[in-house]
Protein backbone atom coordinates (compact mmCIF):
# COMPACT_ATOMS: atom_id res chain seq x y z
CA UNK A 1 0.00 0.00 0.00
CA UNK A 2 3.12 2.39 0.96
CA UNK A 3 3.74 2.69 -2.86
CA UNK A 4 0.58 2.76 -4.46
CA UNK A 5 -0.02 6.53 -3.94
CA UNK A 6 3.40 6.90 -6.36
CA UNK A 7 2.51 4.61 -8.59
CA UNK A 8 -0.59 6.48 -9.17
CA UNK A 9 1.24 9.59 -9.54
CA UNK A 10 3.55 8.29 -12.00
CA UNK A 11 0.66 6.91 -14.09
CA UNK A 12 -1.41 9.96 -13.96
CA UNK A 13 1.59 11.74 -15.79
CA UNK A 14 2.27 8.89 -17.97
CA UNK A 15 -1.16 9.59 -19.17
CA UNK A 16 -1.03 13.13 -19.83
CA UNK A 17 1.68 12.85 -21.53
CA UNK A 18 0.41 10.25 -23.97
CA UNK A 19 -2.37 12.64 -24.61
CA UNK A 20 -0.60 15.92 -25.06
CA UNK A 21 -1.00 15.45 -29.16
CA UNK A 22 -4.43 15.44 -28.69
CA UNK A 23 -5.81 19.29 -29.34
CA UNK A 24 -8.63 20.26 -27.00
CA UNK A 25 -7.84 17.58 -24.58
CA UNK A 26 -4.65 18.93 -23.50
CA UNK A 27 -5.08 22.98 -23.85
CA UNK A 28 -7.98 23.04 -21.09
CA UNK A 29 -6.66 20.10 -18.70
CA UNK A 30 -5.80 20.96 -15.03
CA UNK A 31 -3.76 18.99 -12.88
CA UNK A 32 -2.99 19.96 -9.21
CA UNK A 33 -1.43 18.59 -6.39
CA UNK A 34 -3.09 19.76 -2.88
CA UNK A 35 -1.32 18.84 0.47
CA UNK A 36 -3.84 19.48 3.92
CA UNK A 37 -2.16 19.26 7.22
CA UNK A 38 -4.86 18.80 9.79
CA UNK A 39 -5.18 18.68 13.49
CA UNK A 40 -8.30 17.73 15.36
CA UNK A 41 -9.59 17.91 19.45
CA UNK A 42 -12.68 17.07 20.41
CA UNK A 43 -12.81 17.53 23.90
CA UNK A 44 -15.99 16.34 25.67
CA UNK A 45 -17.43 17.68 28.65
CA UNK A 46 -19.27 16.88 31.57
CA UNK A 47 -18.52 13.53 31.94
CA UNK A 48 -19.18 12.55 28.79
CA UNK A 49 -16.72 9.77 27.13
CA UNK A 50 -15.45 8.83 23.50
CA UNK A 51 -17.03 5.49 22.34
CA UNK A 52 -14.91 5.04 19.25
CA UNK A 53 -11.74 2.90 19.04
CA UNK A 54 -11.18 0.76 21.89
CA UNK A 55 -13.18 3.16 24.59
CA UNK A 56 -16.36 0.82 24.64
CA UNK A 57 -14.69 -2.29 25.19
CA UNK A 58 -13.30 -0.66 28.45
CA UNK A 59 -14.67 0.27 32.19
CA UNK A 60 -16.13 3.16 31.87
CA UNK A 61 -13.76 5.31 34.48
CA UNK A 62 -10.71 3.87 31.67
CA UNK A 63 -12.71 5.90 28.85
CA UNK A 64 -10.89 8.60 27.33
CA UNK A 65 -13.00 11.91 27.30
CA UNK A 66 -11.68 13.15 24.31
CA UNK A 67 -10.72 12.51 20.38
CA UNK A 68 -7.52 13.79 18.89
CA UNK A 69 -5.92 13.36 16.23
CA UNK A 70 -3.26 14.66 13.79
CA UNK A 71 -2.93 13.49 9.71
CA UNK A 72 -1.56 14.39 6.45
CA UNK A 73 -3.37 14.13 3.37
CA UNK A 74 -2.06 14.75 -0.37
CA UNK A 75 -4.71 14.77 -3.27
CA UNK A 76 -3.41 14.47 -7.18
CA UNK A 77 -6.64 15.54 -9.62
CA UNK A 78 -6.21 15.64 -12.90
CA UNK A 79 -9.29 17.19 -14.78
CA UNK A 80 -8.62 17.26 -18.31
CA UNK A 81 -10.12 18.97 -21.48
CA UNK A 82 -12.21 17.34 -24.13
CA UNK A 83 -11.38 16.15 -27.44
CA UNK A 84 -12.87 18.05 -30.38
CA UNK A 85 -15.75 17.66 -32.29
CA UNK A 86 -19.56 18.09 -31.83
CA UNK A 87 -18.89 15.80 -29.32
CA UNK A 88 -16.16 15.91 -26.77
CA UNK A 89 -14.69 13.29 -24.82
CA UNK A 90 -12.89 13.79 -21.13
CA UNK A 91 -11.52 12.11 -18.39
CA UNK A 92 -11.55 13.94 -14.37
CA UNK A 93 -9.19 11.14 -11.92
CA UNK A 94 -8.43 11.21 -8.23
CA UNK A 95 -5.81 9.59 -6.23
CA UNK A 96 -5.62 10.51 -2.66
CA UNK A 97 -3.25 9.41 0.14
CA UNK A 98 -4.02 9.70 4.00
CA UNK A 99 -0.70 9.44 6.38
CA UNK A 100 -1.47 9.38 10.44
CA UNK A 101 0.99 11.59 12.24
CA UNK A 102 -0.41 11.18 15.47
CA UNK A 103 -2.87 8.87 17.16
CA UNK A 104 -4.10 6.18 19.03
CA UNK A 105 -6.92 3.89 19.51
CA UNK A 106 -8.31 5.44 22.51
CA UNK A 107 -8.39 9.08 21.53
CA UNK A 108 -9.65 8.44 17.64
CA UNK A 109 -13.22 8.93 15.80
CA UNK A 110 -12.23 11.73 14.05
CA UNK A 111 -12.96 10.94 11.18
CA UNK A 112 -9.56 11.93 9.94
CA UNK A 113 -8.50 8.50 9.51
CA UNK A 114 -9.90 4.85 8.99
CA UNK A 115 -10.23 2.15 12.12
CA UNK A 116 -10.09 -1.23 12.66
CA UNK A 117 -12.28 -3.26 14.84
CA UNK A 118 -13.81 -0.46 16.06
CA UNK A 119 -15.41 -0.62 19.21
CA UNK A 120 -13.22 -3.22 20.13
CA UNK A 121 -10.40 -4.40 22.43
CA UNK A 122 -7.91 -4.79 19.74
CA UNK A 123 -9.42 -1.48 17.84
CA UNK A 124 -6.45 -0.19 15.27
CA UNK A 125 -5.74 3.12 13.17
CA UNK A 126 -4.90 3.08 9.96
CA UNK A 127 -0.93 4.15 9.88
CA UNK A 128 -1.75 5.39 6.02
CA UNK A 129 -4.79 4.55 3.06
CA UNK A 130 -5.81 5.39 0.00
CA UNK A 131 -8.18 5.51 -2.50
CA UNK A 132 -8.36 6.32 -6.86
CA UNK A 133 -11.45 7.18 -9.04
CA UNK A 134 -12.09 9.01 -11.81
CA UNK A 135 -14.99 9.66 -14.14
CA UNK A 136 -15.71 9.48 -17.83
CA UNK A 137 -17.09 12.71 -19.35
CA UNK A 138 -18.63 13.76 -22.67
CA UNK A 139 -19.98 17.57 -24.16
CA UNK A 140 -22.11 18.87 -26.59
CA UNK A 141 -24.27 21.12 -27.61
CA UNK A 142 -23.91 23.02 -24.45
CA UNK A 143 -24.64 19.50 -22.53
CA UNK A 144 -21.91 17.81 -20.15
CA UNK A 145 -22.29 14.58 -18.58
CA UNK A 146 -20.24 12.60 -16.34
CA UNK A 147 -20.07 9.32 -15.06
CA UNK A 148 -18.17 7.49 -12.48
CA UNK A 149 -16.55 8.72 -9.24
CA UNK A 150 -16.91 12.88 -8.62
CA UNK A 151 -17.95 14.92 -5.54
CA UNK A 152 -21.57 16.70 -5.93
CA UNK A 153 -22.72 20.02 -4.91
CA UNK A 154 -26.23 20.69 -5.25
CA UNK A 155 -28.70 21.92 -2.36
CA UNK A 156 -30.09 17.74 -1.92
CA UNK A 157 -26.86 16.09 -2.53
CA UNK A 158 -23.35 17.62 -1.88
CA UNK A 159 -20.26 15.48 -1.04
CA UNK A 160 -18.36 17.50 1.74
CA UNK A 161 -14.67 18.40 2.32
CA UNK A 162 -14.24 18.72 6.06
CA UNK A 163 -11.80 16.63 7.09
CA UNK A 164 -8.50 15.08 5.25
CA UNK A 165 -9.76 14.00 1.97
CA UNK A 166 -12.68 14.77 0.36
CA UNK A 167 -16.06 12.25 0.25
CA UNK A 168 -17.08 11.33 -3.42
CA UNK A 169 -20.01 9.71 -4.78
CA UNK A 170 -20.49 7.43 -7.58
CA UNK A 171 -23.12 7.63 -10.23
CA UNK A 172 -24.11 9.82 -13.16
CA UNK A 173 -24.50 13.84 -13.65
CA UNK A 174 -25.65 16.23 -16.10
CA UNK A 175 -25.45 19.66 -16.39
CA UNK A 176 -26.84 22.28 -19.31
CA UNK A 177 -26.07 25.87 -19.50
CA UNK A 178 -27.46 26.08 -22.98
CA UNK A 179 -29.84 29.13 -22.17
CA UNK A 180 -28.04 32.58 -20.71
CA UNK A 181 -28.47 32.71 -16.56
CA UNK A 182 -29.81 29.05 -16.84
CA UNK A 183 -28.21 25.98 -15.05
CA UNK A 184 -29.94 22.95 -14.84
CA UNK A 185 -28.32 20.08 -13.76
CA UNK A 186 -29.47 16.09 -12.89
CA UNK A 187 -27.96 13.37 -10.98
CA UNK A 188 -28.44 9.62 -9.79
CA UNK A 189 -26.00 7.92 -7.45
CA UNK A 190 -25.80 4.83 -6.22
CA UNK A 191 -22.27 4.21 -4.07
CA UNK A 192 -20.38 6.58 -1.68
CA UNK A 193 -16.77 6.88 -0.71
CA UNK A 194 -16.91 8.43 2.58
CA UNK A 195 -14.40 9.97 4.61
CA UNK A 196 -11.19 7.90 5.91
CA UNK A 197 -12.51 5.08 3.66
CA UNK A 198 -10.55 3.05 0.94
CA UNK A 199 -13.41 1.89 -0.50
CA UNK A 200 -15.25 3.24 -3.67
CA UNK A 201 -18.53 1.57 -3.00
CA UNK A 202 -20.04 1.88 0.19
CA UNK A 203 -23.75 2.57 0.91
CA UNK A 204 -25.58 5.62 0.83
CA UNK A 205 -27.08 6.33 3.96
CA UNK A 206 -29.71 9.00 5.39
CA UNK A 207 -27.95 11.14 8.05
CA UNK A 208 -30.41 10.71 10.98
CA UNK A 209 -32.58 8.03 10.35
CA UNK A 210 -29.06 6.01 9.67
CA UNK A 211 -30.92 3.92 6.76
CA UNK A 212 -29.22 2.80 3.57
CA UNK A 213 -30.42 4.44 0.25
CA UNK A 214 -30.05 2.42 -2.91
CA UNK A 215 -29.87 5.51 -5.25
CA UNK A 216 -30.27 9.17 -4.70
CA UNK A 217 -31.64 10.81 -7.94
CA UNK A 218 -32.13 14.82 -8.76
CA UNK A 219 -33.11 17.29 -10.81
CA UNK A 220 -33.12 21.05 -10.21
CA UNK A 221 -32.60 24.63 -12.11
CA UNK A 222 -30.94 27.80 -11.15
CA UNK A 223 -31.83 31.13 -12.70
CA UNK A 224 -30.26 34.65 -12.58
CA UNK A 225 -33.52 36.53 -12.90
CA UNK A 226 -31.14 39.54 -12.71
CA UNK A 227 -27.47 41.00 -11.71
CA UNK A 228 -28.87 40.57 -7.89
CA UNK A 229 -31.73 37.57 -7.81
CA UNK A 230 -30.64 34.29 -8.47
CA UNK A 231 -33.97 31.64 -7.96
CA UNK A 232 -32.85 27.66 -7.65
CA UNK A 233 -35.42 25.00 -7.21
CA UNK A 234 -34.64 21.53 -6.96
CA UNK A 235 -36.88 17.95 -6.51
CA UNK A 236 -34.96 14.98 -4.88
CA UNK A 237 -35.82 11.71 -4.41
CA UNK A 238 -33.94 9.11 -2.00
CA UNK A 239 -35.64 5.89 -3.21
CA UNK A 240 -37.39 4.23 -0.52
CA UNK A 241 -37.14 6.72 2.13
CA UNK A 242 -38.11 10.43 0.77
CA UNK A 243 -38.61 12.92 -1.79
CA UNK A 244 -37.92 16.97 -1.42
CA UNK A 245 -38.13 19.68 -3.10
CA UNK A 246 -36.08 22.71 -2.35
CA UNK A 247 -36.21 26.25 -3.02
CA UNK A 248 -34.07 29.23 -2.74
CA UNK A 249 -34.50 33.02 -3.45
CA UNK A 250 -30.80 35.52 -3.20
CA UNK A 251 -31.20 39.25 -3.50
CA UNK A 252 -28.66 41.59 -3.19
CA UNK A 253 -29.27 44.86 -2.69
CA UNK A 254 -26.49 47.93 -3.12
CA UNK A 255 -26.55 50.17 -0.56
CA UNK A 256 -23.65 52.36 -1.42
CA UNK A 257 -20.45 51.98 -3.20
CA UNK A 258 -18.85 50.94 0.03
CA UNK A 259 -22.09 48.38 1.50
CA UNK A 260 -24.66 46.18 1.09
CA UNK A 261 -27.54 43.63 1.68
CA UNK A 262 -27.90 40.12 0.86
CA UNK A 263 -30.93 38.23 1.62
CA UNK A 264 -30.64 34.19 1.38
CA UNK A 265 -34.15 31.78 1.59
CA UNK A 266 -34.01 28.54 2.09
CA UNK A 267 -37.24 25.98 2.00
CA UNK A 268 -37.02 22.61 2.12
CA UNK A 269 -40.43 20.31 1.72
CA UNK A 270 -39.97 16.14 2.28
CA UNK A 271 -42.37 13.32 2.44
CA UNK A 272 -41.82 9.70 3.00
CA UNK A 273 -41.69 7.52 -0.51
CA UNK A 274 -41.89 4.00 -1.41
CA UNK A 275 -41.53 2.06 1.91
CA UNK A 276 -40.86 4.73 3.94
CA UNK A 277 -37.98 3.13 5.30
CA UNK A 278 -37.25 5.92 7.13
CA UNK A 279 -40.95 6.11 9.00
CA UNK A 280 -43.51 9.01 8.62
CA UNK A 281 -41.81 11.95 6.98
CA UNK A 282 -43.85 15.43 7.09
CA UNK A 283 -41.19 17.90 7.07
CA UNK A 284 -40.96 21.87 6.07
CA UNK A 285 -37.74 23.42 6.78
CA UNK A 286 -36.64 26.51 6.32
CA UNK A 287 -34.09 29.51 7.10
CA UNK A 288 -33.88 33.44 6.18
CA UNK A 289 -30.71 35.28 6.40
CA UNK A 290 -29.76 38.73 6.06
CA UNK A 291 -26.27 39.69 5.50
CA UNK A 292 -25.25 43.52 5.66
CA UNK A 293 -21.66 44.80 4.51
CA UNK A 294 -19.70 47.53 5.15
CA UNK A 295 -16.25 48.29 3.86
CA UNK A 296 -14.40 44.86 5.11
CA UNK A 297 -17.14 44.12 7.73
CA UNK A 298 -20.27 41.88 7.28
CA UNK A 299 -23.00 41.47 10.25
CA UNK A 300 -25.73 38.13 9.53
CA UNK A 301 -28.82 37.84 11.15
CA UNK A 302 -30.28 34.63 10.44
CA UNK A 303 -33.49 32.67 11.61
CA UNK A 304 -34.14 28.54 10.82
CA UNK A 305 -37.21 26.37 11.69
CA UNK A 306 -37.87 23.29 11.29
CA UNK A 307 -41.53 22.06 11.21
CA UNK A 308 -42.29 18.51 11.60
CA UNK A 309 -42.01 15.14 14.05
CA UNK A 310 -38.45 14.19 12.41
CA UNK A 311 -35.47 16.11 11.63
CA UNK A 312 -34.38 17.24 8.56
CA UNK A 313 -32.55 14.51 7.39
CA UNK A 314 -30.51 14.10 4.44
CA UNK A 315 -27.77 12.10 2.31
CA UNK A 316 -24.44 13.21 2.16
CA UNK A 317 -22.02 14.96 4.68
CA UNK A 318 -23.25 18.51 4.03
CA UNK A 319 -26.29 18.31 1.87
CA UNK A 320 -28.30 20.58 4.09
CA UNK A 321 -28.11 24.18 2.70
CA UNK A 322 -29.87 26.08 5.86
CA UNK A 323 -28.41 29.09 7.14
CA UNK A 324 -27.79 27.39 11.10
CA UNK A 325 -25.81 24.14 9.63
CA UNK A 326 -22.71 25.12 11.21
CA UNK A 327 -19.24 23.41 12.88
CA UNK A 328 -21.08 21.22 14.96
CA UNK A 329 -24.88 20.95 14.58
CA UNK A 330 -26.88 21.84 12.15
CA UNK A 331 -30.12 22.90 14.59
CA UNK A 332 -31.82 20.00 12.53
CA UNK A 333 -34.25 18.90 14.94
CA UNK A 334 -38.07 18.63 14.78
CA UNK A 335 -39.76 21.28 15.94
CA UNK A 336 -36.66 23.43 16.33
CA UNK A 337 -36.27 27.46 15.62
CA UNK A 338 -33.07 28.33 16.03
CA UNK A 339 -31.28 31.99 15.84
CA UNK A 340 -27.49 33.09 14.67
CA UNK A 341 -26.05 36.45 14.72
CA UNK A 342 -22.56 36.34 12.40
CA UNK A 343 -19.95 38.84 11.86
CA UNK A 344 -16.97 38.86 9.45
CA UNK A 345 -14.08 40.79 9.43
CA UNK A 346 -11.74 40.79 5.89
CA UNK A 347 -8.69 42.45 6.83
CA UNK A 348 -7.58 43.28 3.94
CA UNK A 349 -8.96 46.81 4.60
CA UNK A 350 -6.62 47.49 7.62
CA UNK A 351 -3.62 46.43 5.57
CA UNK A 352 -3.36 42.73 5.71
CA UNK A 353 -4.45 41.02 2.39
CA UNK A 354 -5.23 37.37 2.88
CA UNK A 355 -6.54 37.67 6.58
CA UNK A 356 -9.77 37.00 7.83
CA UNK A 357 -11.88 36.48 10.80
CA UNK A 358 -15.14 35.30 11.48
CA UNK A 359 -17.58 34.45 14.65
CA UNK A 360 -20.96 33.47 15.11
CA UNK A 361 -23.44 32.19 17.85
CA UNK A 362 -26.08 30.18 17.11
CA UNK A 363 -29.21 28.85 19.81
CA UNK A 364 -32.35 26.63 19.38
CA UNK A 365 -35.08 25.39 21.38
CA UNK A 366 -38.40 24.25 21.68
CA UNK A 367 -37.27 20.49 19.79
CA UNK A 368 -40.82 18.08 20.03
CA UNK A 369 -40.60 15.33 18.43
CA UNK A 370 -43.81 13.18 21.36
CA UNK A 371 -45.79 12.91 18.48
CA UNK A 372 -43.59 10.85 16.13
CA UNK A 373 -43.84 6.58 15.97
CA UNK A 374 -41.90 4.13 14.03
CA UNK A 375 -44.13 3.02 11.16
CA UNK A 376 -43.79 -1.03 10.72
CA UNK A 377 -41.27 -0.18 7.53
CA UNK A 378 -39.18 1.91 9.56
CA UNK A 379 -35.76 0.69 9.42
CA UNK A 380 -33.31 3.11 11.63
CA UNK A 381 -30.07 2.06 12.08
CA UNK A 382 -28.53 2.24 15.56
CA UNK A 383 -27.12 5.76 14.98
CA UNK A 384 -30.66 7.11 14.47
CA UNK A 385 -31.03 9.81 16.38
CA UNK A 386 -35.63 9.80 15.19
CA UNK A 387 -37.93 10.20 17.99
CA UNK A 388 -35.09 11.23 20.91
CA UNK A 389 -35.24 15.10 21.00
CA UNK A 390 -38.26 16.15 22.59
CA UNK A 391 -37.31 18.76 24.94
CA UNK A 392 -33.89 19.18 23.16
CA UNK A 393 -31.90 23.19 23.21
CA UNK A 394 -28.39 23.22 22.96
CA UNK A 395 -26.12 26.38 21.53
CA UNK A 396 -22.99 26.60 19.94
CA UNK A 397 -20.17 29.48 19.69
CA UNK A 398 -17.78 29.31 16.69
CA UNK A 399 -14.44 31.50 15.79
CA UNK A 400 -12.13 30.90 12.43
CA UNK A 401 -8.87 32.74 11.75
CA UNK A 402 -7.76 32.47 8.26
CA UNK A 403 -4.66 33.96 6.46
CA UNK A 404 -3.84 32.82 2.47
CA UNK A 405 -0.64 34.04 1.24
CA UNK A 406 -0.83 36.29 -1.50
CA UNK A 407 2.38 36.07 -3.59
CA UNK A 408 5.98 34.44 -3.91
CA UNK A 409 6.69 30.30 -4.44
CA UNK A 410 4.01 29.18 -1.64
CA UNK A 411 1.38 31.78 -2.53
CA UNK A 412 -2.15 30.35 -1.82
CA UNK A 413 -0.90 28.28 1.13
CA UNK A 414 -3.64 28.78 3.70
CA UNK A 415 -3.32 28.54 7.21
CA UNK A 416 -6.68 28.41 9.40
CA UNK A 417 -7.70 27.95 12.63
CA UNK A 418 -11.32 26.73 13.91
CA UNK A 419 -12.85 26.31 17.53
CA UNK A 420 -16.18 25.44 18.48
CA UNK A 421 -17.62 25.24 21.50
CA UNK A 422 -21.60 22.90 22.03
CA UNK A 423 -23.62 23.23 25.02
CA UNK A 424 -27.19 21.47 25.24
CA UNK A 425 -29.58 20.16 27.97
CA UNK A 426 -30.27 16.54 29.05
CA UNK A 427 -32.37 15.81 26.28
CA UNK A 428 -29.56 17.43 23.59
CA UNK A 429 -27.35 14.43 25.01
CA UNK A 430 -29.15 11.54 23.11
CA UNK A 431 -27.73 12.98 20.16
CA UNK A 432 -24.33 15.04 21.00
CA UNK A 433 -22.83 15.79 24.11
CA UNK A 434 -20.81 19.08 25.25
CA UNK A 435 -18.28 19.48 22.91
CA UNK A 436 -14.88 21.91 23.07
CA UNK A 437 -13.40 21.66 19.69
CA UNK A 438 -10.19 22.72 18.07
CA UNK A 439 -9.49 22.33 14.20
CA UNK A 440 -6.35 23.55 12.48
CA UNK A 441 -5.88 23.13 8.88
CA UNK A 442 -2.80 23.90 6.64
CA UNK A 443 -3.64 23.60 2.80
CA UNK A 444 -1.34 24.26 0.00
CA UNK A 445 -2.42 23.89 -3.63
CA UNK A 446 0.21 23.38 -6.21
CA UNK A 447 -0.83 23.42 -10.16
CA UNK A 448 1.26 21.47 -12.13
Amino acid sequence: MRYRPVTLLCTSLLVTDALAATDGFIENSQLELRNRNFYFNRDFRNGASNGQGDNAAKPAGERKGYREEWAHGVMLNLSSGFTQGALGLGLDTHAHLGLKLDSGPGRTGTMLLPISHNRERDAKVADDYSHIGGALKARGYATEVKWGEMRSSTPVFTTADSRLLPEMATGIYLRNDALPGLLIEAGHYTAYHDFASSNGDDSLRTRYSDVEVRSLDFLGASYQLSDTLRVKFFHARAEDNWQQNYLNLNQRFALSPASGLNVDVHVYRSDDTGRGLSGSVDNTSWSVSGAWSQGSHTFTLAYQQIDGNTPFDYVGGLSIDLANSVQISDFNAPGMKSRQARYDLNLAGYGIPGLSFMTRYVTGSAASDKQWHPSPDYAGGVLSTYGRYDGAKWHELDMEIRYVLQQGLARGLSLRTRVATYRGNQQAQADLPDINEVRVIMEYPWSL
